[in-house]
């Protein structure tokens, strides 16, 4: 069954394809694929010319010269990049089959030209399917039902729009990255081996290479074996597990600590963005329910899968799998740890509100935990009555969140809401009222002539 619908899944990417947005815009997406660019055919990290290529090119938007191409410095001499090697590393496949694509069609073999962007832009989408199958096949060995979930989240958060629409962005590839970690874990939990750790430091020490706060997933993990290892008693093999662990996410962390070295000078960060942080995390409260801003407002089905983790923190839900089922409650809230660590740390940075990009896009990476959530929920729904009642009710509230999901999308795209910012009474209006009217044709359009929607002015 679960082969089947990994298929379905795979056939359905197949043929989703030529939906993918093959361009770099944003600054952000500058940066990330300054990188790859800059690696493979500079051999260097110095992004000068890759700036200077896409400001040339008309992107990087407002203030991307002032930035990036200024009087602004690293201690290192280079010019600023405030993105990650991660991304650049799961790209390069296909940027080797973008170079073969751009001998073989005559295009320009420098690295810049249209076959290099559409193979790093498919890439993306690549993995963010990936990142599909995974929490698939999780959902599914943990309640028997996972493809209506995986779906739901695809096209009911912001997920959708860095696969599809904004690729270039890290957050397909985090996504994939956290997936992957979690898949390991779930893997490996029961016996906590030698070889199972040190596959999970890798992939932890991968997802922190793809966004620093991805490796914050590892606290599930981490609460998990600090269980485990009280539960067994066994201190030395939980300390040399534990050593082995933490060397594994080094080595797997490498690539990240080495680039920033080489780039800012020192290990970590920029210091414009450690400055830029207030632990105490006065924006928590906001970055759920800002009317603006709000995580929970822009993706409302984010609340429902909330909910469903709860539900099995709460031991409502009942688990599939004969390994999860005795740990269903404590996974949950192992799963609700994670997604806290999550809201403490984007409530803890000044730029809390990512106003200018689709949905509270650092949330991304969290999709995992929503369609697990979300399964769970819906295995609620359909054993806690006989009456169909709790399930219409579900269904009706999931398909009001995917609508305003892509409701939002689309007005996003056509400039008919502030990019900076919600306003639920106008943008419920357009969502509810206008688009279902205006939705086939702008489908039509983007197939037949998106770059009509670029640069548009605001309606």
């Amino acid at each position: 069954m679960l082969t089947r619908r990994l298929f379905a899944l795979a056939l359905l990417a197949l043929l989703t394809l030529p939906a993918v947005t093959t361009r770099i815009y944003a600054s952000d997406e500058v940066e990330y694929f300054a990188f790859l660019r800059s690696l493979v055919f500079d051999h260097d990290l110095s992004f000068e010319n890759e700036y200077q290529y896409f400001h040339d090119a008309g992107a990087g938007g407002p203030g991307f010269h002032e930035t990036f191409l200024g009087d602004r410095y690293t201690q290192a001499g280079r010019r600023l990049n405030f993105a990650t090697i991660g991304p650049a590393l799961l790209w390069a496949p296909f940027y080797g089959v973008g170079h073969l694509a751009a001998v073989v069609t005559g295009a320009p073999r420098d690295g810049y030209s249209q076959p290099y962007i559409t193979a790093v832009a498919y890439g993306s989408a690549v993995y963010g399917w990936l990142a599909i199958f995974l929490s698939v096949a999780i959902a599914q060995q943990w309640f028997g039902r996972s493809l209506g979930a995986a779906l739901t989240v695809l096209v009911g958060t912001p997920l959708f729009f860095y696969m599809y629409i904004a690729p270039p962005f890290s957050h397909a590839c985090a996504t994939f990255a956290v997936t992957l970690s979690l898949w390991t874990w779930l893997q490996i939990r029961e016996t906590w081996s030698l070889r199972g750790v040190l596959l999970l430091g890798l992939t932890v020490g991968l997802m922190a290479n793809m966004r620093d706060q991805a490796g914050l997933f590892a606290i599930g993990p981490a609460l998990d074996f600090a269980r485990w290892a009280f539960k067994r008693g066994d201190w030395l093999r939980a300390v040399r597990l534990a050593l082995v662990g933490t060397a594994a996410v080094v080595i797997g962390y490498a690539p990240q600590l080495l680039a920033s070295r080489a780039v800012n000078g020192h290990v970590g960060p920029h210091e414009s963005i450690s400055n830029k942080m207030s632990w105490s995390s006065p924006h928590a409260f906001g970055v759920l329910l800002d009317p603006a801003h709000g995580w929970l407002l822009w993706t409302p089905l984010a609340l429902l899968s909330l909910a469903g983790l709860v539900a099995l923190a709460a031991g409502r839900v009942r688990t599939s799998s004969p390994t999860s089922s005795p740990d269903g409650r404590w996974l949950g809230v192992c799963l609700l740890a994670i997604a806290a660590l999550q809201i403490y740390i984007n409530g803890a940075v000044e730029s809390w509100s990512v106003a200018g990009s689709f949905g509270h896009r650092r949330f991304v990476e969290l999709s995992p935990l929503l369609v697990i959530g979300l399964a769970g929920l819906w295995s609620l729904a359909a054993s806690s009555s006989t009456h169909r009642r709790p399930r219409q009710t579900l269904w009706g509230l999931i398909a009001l969140c995917v609508w305003w999901n892509l409701g939002l999308m689309m007005q996003f795209g056509t400039h008919r809401m502030d990019r900076m910012a919600l306003s639920l009474r106008d943008n419920a209006w357009q969502t509810f009222v206008e688009l279902p009217r205006d939705a086939p044709s702008l489908v039509w359009r983007y197939f037949t002539d998106r770059n009509s929607f670029y640069r548009q002015p605001r309606q």
